[in-house]
Parts: structure tokens; sequence; C-alpha cells
């Protein structure tokens, strides 16, 4: 099982950037997906999830409307939409998989397998 965060980079506050996760070793028919980042000295937290089954997601309150999770099967890759940047999105990104099917989880303790993150710094 192995995960390849990629996308991040430099963009000023108000521009996007769309993260990607390629999946290798597991199907996403079978894994659920979790985004999760980590700013300078904090710790890391939940950001979005897609479920395994039928990809269905959930992304927390202060992403929602500007963040986007989806997956392409084919690709088995799981992407991360992120519009309407902000500074405080500084942070890099992880994705993690676990092998689970129902509602995806949005806590780090929950997921197995974990990519090598990407570095998003938002400023202007």
């Amino acid at each position: 099982v192995q995960l390849q965060a990629s996308g991040g980079g430099l963009v000023q506050p108000g521009g996007s950037l769309r993260l990607s996760c390629a999946a290798s070793g597991f199907s996403l028919n079978y894994y659920a997906i979790g985004w999760f980042r980590q700013a300078p000295g904090k710790e890391r937290e939940g950001v979005s999830c897609i479920s395994s089954s039928d990809g269905s997601t959930y992304t927390e309150d202060s992403e929602e409307g500007r963040f986007t999770i989806s997956r392409d099967i084919a690709k088995n890759t799981v992407y991360l939409q992120m519009n309407n940047l902000r500074p405080e999105d500084t942070a890099v990104y992880y994705c993690a998989s676990v092998k689970r099917p129902g509602t995806c989880p949005m806590l780090d303790w929950e997921y197995d397998y974990w990519g090598q993150g990407t570095l998003v710094t938002v400023s202007s």
C-alpha cells in the first residue's frame, strides 16, 4: 500500500490548488481516503475524507464550500480541490488510507497508511 501526495505549492490568498493522492497496491473501492494537514506548531487535523463503498464525502465546517474531495477510480487517485485559499490554510497536507466500508473516518489514528505530505503555502 502506497500513497503519493502531490500538487502543493505557493499560492496567493484567494487562489486555488488541487492536491492529488495517487494510490497503489490497493483499490479505492475498498479503502477510505482522508486528507489531513499540519501547520507549523500545531497538531495534525482532518480536512476531508471520502468513503470506499459509495464515494460519499465529509469536509470539516471550516473548509466546507472551499474544499472539495473527489476520486477517480480508474486512476486510483483522490483529489482535494482547494479554492479561496487563506493564509491559515498553510500547512503540510497528507493523504491517508484505511480499509473499511461505510462512513469515512476523520481522526488520524483511524488511518493505517500515510503519504509523504505536500506543502501548501498561502502568502502574498
